[in-house]
């Protein structure tokens, strides 16, 4: 008797193992060390194309997948930008590019923030979330389906 190969569809419960990566080949996150990844395909938990690439994986298939920014975390949104005062932000928080700070929201919500340029006057905040505008890569390989 031989066992049929499981492949993952929408609406499965899937566990797999993964590597992101941008074009300059630097990784922005991998489960190696962790466990599996776990989630409901279709469902919205992960960006589409992510989603996309693991539906229709067979358990123990590894594959590299490409995803578009348009089905990864989107374009830049220039709205999502915003030149605050300087004299705004607190003097003990030593402003650097790059470096990540938490607004508060008019609901009360925290929003991360980048600090995206500085002047004398200004600081250039980005609530783009940090993968925005950017072309990711996966190593994906699928473990589990139930």
């Amino acid at each position: 008797m031989t066992q049929e190969t499981q492949h993952a569809k929408s609406g499965d419960t899937v566990q797999i193992h993964y590597t992101g990566t941008l074009d300059d080949g630097s990784t922005f996150d991998s489960s190696a060390g962790r466990e599996p990844l776990q989630f409901t395909l279709g469902s919205g938990q992960v960006i589409k194309g992510f989603d996309d690439g693991v539906t229709g994986m067979a358990v123990g298939e590894k594959k590299t997948i490409h995803i578009p920014c348009e089905d990864a975390y989107g374009p830049i949104n220039p709205a999502m930008m915003q030149d605050v005062p300087r004299e705004q932000i607190p003097d003990e928080i030593p402003l650097e590019l790059g470096m990540m700070l938490q607004m508060q929201g008019q609901a009360g919500d925290v929003i991360p923030v980048t600090v995206a340029n500085i002047t004398d006057d200004t600081v250039t905040l980005d609530a783009n979330h940090m993968l925005a505008g950017k072309d990711l890569t996966f190593e994906l390989e699928l473990v589990s389906v139930s």
